[in-house]
């Protein structure tokens, strides 16, 4: 098999992993790249947990990995990153380059760009929330750190909590800080959390702090209304202007906006529900590729919703989170659809020589 029938996957989380499988599967050769030391990417790394349905995600996940390390048709690089690209579609020259430092150029016919996003850092929303200032101040992904060691506490005592606060829409939605999209997934996650707490600790008071919540799909069945009747967790339409210390608990100050009046209420636990940024990786790919982005940085695509994998540069199509808020749901298909896709423009060009 020739470098014109090679795949370049540039990314080894959902997307890629599905990816360099499809191709696998349609006969042509994948070249999985991650500049990491494991595959599996952001979830494999940091959830503990998928949603909707809870399930553990290194063994709900494994099956993926298994079906690219045991297949002799992908050729996997670890530890490896892309520096430099050359080339058009058919013969695409692309440089990598590992951890120690030793170069190679490599050959391939067509590439996905599968490099994800990556959360936001809720230091730089003005530090109202108080995130490097208050050690029970946490995110989604600190949370889910804990929800691997199978408890949830608060990091001052290293105690269990008895009130928690979940704050939506932190770095989403947000056009001061130029954030003007919602991450889609961060009201779920909250919801699966908000689930696990109340099981880890059934006496514990729950509350979500929310602008409008975006439940899509079965979601709103699956994790929305479960959470509330099973488990009693509060939602609360408001929006929090202020973290403050008092005592050993943290006052959360802001508006109750169903109600139309102040609001301030004291916690043990916040847990902030960080958006999605474009990652380094995906706004380095844009560069060496040549891909342009769209308004809010991500990857851009020239199909619109009927085409979500296709980049303006010929051969090269993109999967997953590097174009735009994704789930694993939506970044699993993308993978297999820009490899159908890359398998495919490489068919039609062997006919065409």
């Amino acid at each position: 098999m020739g470098k014109a029938d090679t795949v370049m996957i540039v990314g080894a989380g959902p997307a890629g992993l599905e990816a360099a499988r499809t191709v696998a599967d349609l006969g042509k050769r994948a070249m999985l790249i991650e500049t990491k030391d494991q595959l599996g990417g952001t979830p494999y790394a940091s959830y503990a947990s998928l949603t909707p349905d809870l399930q553990e995600t290194e063994h709900a996940m494994e099956h993926m990995l298994d079906a690219v390390r045991n297949n002799p048709a992908v050729d996997v690089r670890l530890n490896t990153r892309v520096v430099k690209s050359e080339g058009k579609l058919g013969a695409f020259h692309v440089t990598l380059e590992s951890s120690n430092g030793v170069q190679s150029v490599e050959e391939v016919g067509a590439i996905v760009v599968a490099t994800g996003f990556q959360h936001f850092d809720p230091g730089r929303e003005t530090q109202m929330y108080g995130y490097y200032e208050y050690d029970d101040v946490i995110t989604l992904v600190d949370a889910e750190k804990m929800f691997k060691e199978g408890k949830i506490v608060r990091p001052s005592t290293g105690l269990p909590p008895e009130r928690v606060a979940f704050i939506q829409c932190v770095g989403s939605r947000d056009r001061q800080i130029g954030n003007k999209y919602c991450s889609k997934v961060c009201c779920g996650i909250a919801s699966k959390q908000s689930i696990e707490i109340k099981r880890m600790l059934p006496n514990a008071k729950v509350f979500i702090f929310y602008i409008d919540m975006r439940m899509y799909g079965f979601w709103e069945d699956q994790i929305y209304w479960k959470a509330q009747e099973e488990y009693k967790v509060n939602y609360i339409r408001g929006i929090v202007t202020e973290i403050i210390r008092k005592g050993d608990k943290l006052l959360i100050k802001g508006e109750d906006t169903t109600m139309g009046r102040p609001m301030e209420v004291l916690m043990d636990l916040v847990i902030l529900s960080v958006g999605m940024e474009p990652s380094k990786g995906t706004v380095e790919m844009s560069r060496i590729f040549q891909i342009p982005r769209e308004d809010h940085g991500f990857l851009q695509v020239v199909g619109g919703p009927l085409d979500t994998v296709s980049t303006p540069v010929s051969g090269i199509f993109v999967a997953g989170a590097a174009a735009g808020p994704k789930d694993i749901e939506d970044s699993v298909s993308m993978g297999a659809a820009a490899a159908a896709k890359a398998v495919g423009i490489l068919n039609r060009l062997a006919l065409e020589v």
